[in-house]
Formats: C-alpha cells, structure tokens, sequence
C-alpha cells in the first residue's frame, strides 16, 4: 500500500508537536503539510529541537487546494476550527480532529457546553466518538472521527466495561481528575495568570467543565440508562499526565475480584491498556510520554464501594496517540504503527 499523505493542523501546540512525532515513526504515512495560523513560515524545530534532524515542511497557512494531494487530514487546532475544515472535505477523506467539535452528537448540546453555535451540524451524522479499545472497526465507517479529550479518556476506559455489564450502580459516581498543565495548552500561563502553575495545585470548572457533557452522553450510552456522577478536574504542578480517581457503589453479590476480572477480560487484547494487581498505588511516572493507561481497582473502607485508579499521559493516550490509533483502525495497519 502507498504511504498515507497527511495534513496536520495546529502542528506547533502541545498536542500537535506529539502527533508529528508519532507520525514520524509511521512506517505508513507521508506528512504532507503543516499547517498554523499564528505560526505561519516558522520551522517545527523552533518550538521543538527534537525536529532539528527531520526534514518537514515549513508550517504554512491551510490552503483547501492542500486538500487534493492529501488522504486525511488530523486537526490539533482549538475548538470551532475543524469544523470550518469539515466543509471543505470530500466524501473520500477522513477527517481526524482532536477538539471537541464533533464528539457531541447532538448540536444544542454542543451549544450548551461550548457557549457558541456549530458551525456544521449536517457533519455531526457523518462522525463517531473514536475512543479505540471502545468503538474499534465501527469507526471505518465515518469520515469524521472525532477523538475523545484527556480527562474523559481515564474516565471511559475504566467505567465503560462495569457500566456495560452492570457490576456497578449507576448512581452517585464520584470523579476526581488532576492534570498537568500542559492540557492547557500553549496559552495555560496567559490563561491562568493569577496562579503559579509550578508550585500549586488549582480545581476550576466544577459542575460546568466541557468534558461533563462526552462523559455523559457515553456512559448513558453503555448504561442504557442516565447515568448520575460528579466530575472535578484540578490542574497539578507537573506539565504532562493524569490521574483520576473514581468511586463509585459496587452492585449486589459483586465485589473487587470481580471487578478487576470484568476489566481484565474487557482489555485482554488491548495493547495499550494495563489493568494492574488489585490495590496497586499508581503513579503518572509510569505512563508519561507512553500510549499506555494504567488503571488499578482498590478497596474502598466502606463495604459495597470500591475505588479505581487511573493513569495516562494527557498529550499522548489523551490525545495524540489515540488519534494515531485511529489512523490504524481506518487502514488497518497493526496497533503498534508509529508507537516505538
């Protein structure tokens, strides 16, 4: 098979600078543009020395005539941006965004939650919610695969089996999410100037975060029913990974073991995803700048509730490195393509 042509879009952001990496291990693909708007005639290597040694294409302002020499094009840009994108593209390209423009399935809710209008509503039928170990080969058959964000990636994996065979109540589900500040993105600093990211730890968005409403529609989803939880992220003094911790109520005649099994056969066949020994103390040292996840079930001191436990890297499993994952379900190249 010849080599996929990419374009990437948002090359120079946190995100972006990891999918170009990815991307340059592809045996595969073939980048084709760069494309930015603030960044516009500038070398990857002046926001990275790690590019120093590859020849890329300059960063360039998206021309939709890019659209022609290329097979997909992967989006890093901010909010409301793929979607402008999306009505350019025809019929045979794939589209892989990693904002949250096409991750909600209807447009009033998307409304709702990012306070503005979408801007294409007819392409929402034409996207899937691309969580990989989850939605696996139905997402070959949409143009627009919208990759889930960070914090609902360590929320999904964990909960999605459990909810699926009812081993847990759906009720009272208690979410407690700490990222590191690059998940922000480059303007974390301008955007949180009051607070000194290196040297504290901040919550924001409680009840109201963006990521309330993907994590709602998708465990509705595998529950059959609305499911009832609290979601709180804080940002930590560290530049990359998460760890979330959720409890939640274990159902009746249900207890760890059984939980930890449900997890252990769910994921069997999943390279990426690690469910560790009951009671096993995570740490985000063992996941960052992996594709890995990591999720523990521990005991809870209270009987009929248990605590799971999970890690990833926000800018590569959280988001880059699903969206190479993607890539590999759409063509069906081997789950490992680009992941060294």
């Amino acid at each position: 098979m010849n080599n996929i042509n990419v374009l990437i879009l948002g090359s120079n952001g946190y995100i972006g600078l990891e999918l170009v990496k990815l991307l340059l291990n592809h045996s595969k693909v073939k980048i084709k543009y760069l494309c930015g708007f603030t960044s516009v005639g500038k070398n990857l290597s002046t926001f990275d020395k790690y590019f120093k040694k590859y020849k890329l294409p300059k960063i360039s302002k998206f021309n939709k005539k890019y659209l022609n020499k290329i097979d997909i094009v992967f989006s890093a840009l901010p909010n409301g941006d793929a979607q402008k994108i999306s009505k350019f593209m025809s019929d045979k390209q794939k589209l892989i965004d990693l904002s949250g423009d096409f991750r909600l399935l209807n447009h009033n809710d998307y409304r709702k939650w990012y306070k503005t209008k979408h801007k294409a509503p007819k392409k929402i039928r034409d996207s899937i919610y691309a969580l990989p170990e989850i939605k696996g080969p139905k997402i070959k058959n949409y143009n627009i695969i919208s990759c889930p964000g960070c914090y609902p990636t360590s929320v999904l994996l964990p909960l999605t089996p459990l909810l699926k065979k009812n081993l847990i109540s759906n009720k009272n589900i208690i979410i407690d999410s700490k990222s590191g500040y690059s998940g922000g993105g480059r303007g974390v600093f301008k955007k949180y100037k009051n607070i000194n990211l290196l040297n504290s730890m901040s919550v924001y968005g409680i009840s109201n975060h963006k990521h309330n409403a993907e994590i709602q529609q998708e465990l509705n989803l595998v529950s059959k029913s609305k499911v009832d939880f609290t979601f709180t992220p804080s940002i930590s003094p560290m530049f990359r990974g998460i760890i979330t911790n959720i409890y939640f109520d274990l159902n009746k005649k249900i207890n760890l073991s059984v939980i930890f099994n449900e997890l252990k056969r769910f994921y069997k066949l999943n390279k990426f995803i690690k469910i560790k020994k009951k009671n096993t103390l995570l740490s985000t040292n063992s996941v960052i700048n992996t594709n890995f996840c990591e999720i523990s079930v521990c005991k809870s001191k209270q009987k009929n509730k248990a605590i799971i436990v999970c890690v990833i890297d926000n800018l590569i499993k959280g988001g880059a490195g699903q969206a190479v994952q993607n890539l590999n379900i759409l063509y069906n190249f081997k789950s490992y393509e680009g992941f060294k």
